[in-house]
């Protein structure tokens, strides 16, 4: 357990953020490899499986319900001292992650293809789609117990092993994708399925690993059988702060769908585009991300330990990192686009609209990088209510005038980019004032409270000393 209560801020994020960009970053260059190869089989191909990636968006919900809760409840334990009840939240959040694992299996062979149908441009994209979504769930399923064993991990501010842990598996996927999608060495090429397997193979590998290092090495919060009976009061507990950060999971899925229908009236080169520039995107802001996540746990253990003044700290510091990073990934996006998406597709049409898609919303990158520093410190708070506001604000400002717009008779695919870019700003609007609200309401209580106990404890004292 590392204590986030003291020392320096800037030092504690810049030592826990690379680690965690390591394991976001590898998980996002598992991705694109697999665009990579599929892009050889053909644009519904490459339309099929980002469209079908896309509902990893929902799942990834689900996991944030799970890892958000554990994390900012595990925070506020260690924060206070309290380890009994921070292994009692890891050992109900084990319970929630084999219960969500399971209705994922069963929801990805009972939805995937009435998914699909909803989301692509042709029956091609459809079949490549579903094909891939049915082999990839399983890797979906078992991520929802790394994601709670990591995100305990990282409360009590250990990541390293789960990067370690996630590099691994990713090697594993890159390892496996070609073999298995193109029939490297083996003269069995599988196509989108080989992409859906290699990545589920790669993950019950990782799962496997972390399991083992987790019962040997981890000592502060530990597997405890007799506290997988479920508890509804903490199970509770974990919801109340999971469910609206998973709620923000869910509304990008609902953004991303939306893109999706409103690309497939210009085919699957638009949708192959978008799906390319999207993964880019998201690899180049990896860096910004983690440092917003770093700032979770250290402003979760100082809302434990009730010093506000430090949490405000982390926000001020996380915030200028996030920013200065994130500046200068969206000069290099405007310059160099072509060193960003070189090798993903052979499509000329597919590759200029990736081009367009990544040099307009890459000026964006300023204010989502402190939508995911606002998106963290809720989560350090306790309170992620104020995140499922400022997305659906986003969600409704995007969805409907896209939808009135692609109707109009001269409608272009950059009227998509650049009202995304108004929605977003909006949103990073929106999320600073509700926390800014959130620290007046939250970071001003403890002081009253803490002087309220020592009046009662002064006036208490002289009792206490008189004889009975």
């Amino acid at each position: 357990m590392k204590d986030l209560t003291n020392g320096s801020i800037v030092r504690h994020i810049l030592a826990m953020a690379p680690p965690i960009m390591v394991g976001m970053v590898t998980i996002m260059i598992c991705q694109l490899v697999d665009l990579y190869f599929v892009s050889g089989l053909g644009d519904a191909a490459v339309a099929g499986v980002a469209a079908a990636g896309n509902a990893g968006f929902l799942v990834n919900g689900l996991m944030q319900v799970l890892g958000v809760g554990g994390m900012a409840l595990i925070a506020h334990a260690v924060g206070r001292k309290d380890r009994p009840d921070a292994n009692l939240i890891f050992n109900q959040a084990m319970v929630l992650s084999v219960l969500f694992g399971l209705l994922t299996l069963a929801a990805g062979a009972a939805l995937s293809r009435a998914y699909m149908h909803a989301v692509a441009a042709d029956q091609a994209t459809i079949e490549a789609g579903t094909t891939y979504l049915l082999w990839f769930t399983p890797a979906l399923a078992l991520q929802f117990a790394t994601q709670v064993i990591g995100s305990a991990l990282r409360a009590t501010g250990i990541v390293r092993p789960t990067m370690l842990v996630q590099a691994f598996a990713v090697v594993v996927n890159i390892a496996l994708a070609p073999v298995l999608i193109t029939g490297w060495g083996t003269g069995h090429a599988l196509g989108v399925a080989g992409a859906g397997l290699a990545s589920s193979i790669a993950v019950v590998i990782g799962v496997l690993i972390l399991l083992v290092y987790f019962r040997r090495v981890e000592r502060y919060v530990a597997f405890n059988p007799a506290q997988w009976r479920p508890q509804p009061r903490h199970l509770k507990r974990i919801l109340n702060v999971g469910l609206p950060a998973g709620g923000e999971f869910a509304m990008m899925f609902i953004l991303m769908a939306v893109v999706y229908y409103v690309l497939s009236d210009f085919g699957a080169a638009a949708q192959a585009g978008f799906g390319i520039g999207q993964r880019v995107l998201g690899l180049i802001q990896m860096p910004a991300l983690a440092v917003a996540l770093a700032a979770g746990p250290i402003a979760g253990q100082n809302v434990g330990a009730a010093n506000g003044a430090r949490v405000r700290e982390t926000f001020v510091k996380a915030a200028m990192i996030v920013t200065i990073v994130m500046v200068s990934f969206m000069i290099f996006a405007q310059m160099k686009p072509e060193l960003l998406l070189a090798g993903f597709s052979n499509d000329r049409e597919t590759m200029e609209i990736a081009f367009l898609f990544l040099r307009i919303i890459s000026l964006n990158m300023v204010a989502q990088g402190l939508i995911f520093t606002c998106s963290s410190m809720f989560q350090g708070l306790g309170n992620t209510k104020p995140v499922l506001l400022s997305s659906a604000t986003r969600v409704l400002t995007y969805s409907l005038p896209a939808i009135w717009l692609s109707t109009w008779p001269g409608f272009r695919i950059e009227h998509v980019w650049y009202l995304s870019l108004a929605a977003t700003t909006l949103q990073a609007g929106l999320s600073l004032w509700l926390l800014r609200r959130e620290f007046r309401k939250r970071l001003t209580l403890a002081p009253k409270e803490k002087a309220l106990e020592q009046e009662s404890s002064e006036a208490i004292a002289p009792l206490a000393r008189e004889p009975a």
